[in-house]
């Protein structure tokens, strides 16, 4: 089984070498964004964009900072939980902004969907604008797609 996970991990690694380096390069050599084969497979190159938020606590609140100063605090989810114990259904009907004031400790938690976020970084990208790198981990790269037509 290891023998087979590490061949196949070498696998990925040279599929993605192909992928994103082999073609992609070939067919700027050409000029060529897509090639259409003689049997309809039609070979394309497009950017792929991977935009995530650290998981250490201070470079997070920094990437949320960021985009609030950008504008783009909607994007952060925020949701906010109380948790009662056995017998307290009655305090889980009390409005949130109360719990504080009534003893409770809520827990907040604030998140940016991926896709949102990966969204968002494709369209500054192909607008000219940049994300710093300092708080977001960031990557684009070329990802060559088959189909048949």
């Amino acid at each position: 089984i290891e023998t087979a996970e590490e061949h196949a991990k070498n696998l990925k690694t040279m599929y993605d070498k192909i992928s994103s380096e082999v073609i992609p390069n070939v067919l700027a050599e050409q000029g060529l964004k897509s090639l259409k084969l003689a049997d309809g497979t039609v070979l394309e190159v497009n950017k792929k964009y991977s935009c995530t938020v650290p998981k250490d606590p201070a470079k997070k609140e920094a990437a949320y900072k960021w985009l609030r100063e950008q504008g783009l605090g909607d994007l952060i989810k925020n949701e906010v939980a109380v948790t009662f114990g056995r017998g307290e259904d009655n305090k889980a009907d009390e409005l949130l902004s109360l719990a504080a004031s009534k003893g409770f400790e809520p827990q907040q938690k604030s998140k940016v969907e991926p896709m949102t976020l990966k969204a968002l970084y494709r369209e500054r990208v192909e607008a000219g604008l940049d994300m710093p790198s300092d708080l977001f981990h960031l990557f684009v790269k070329d990802e060559t797609k088959l189909s048949r037509k």
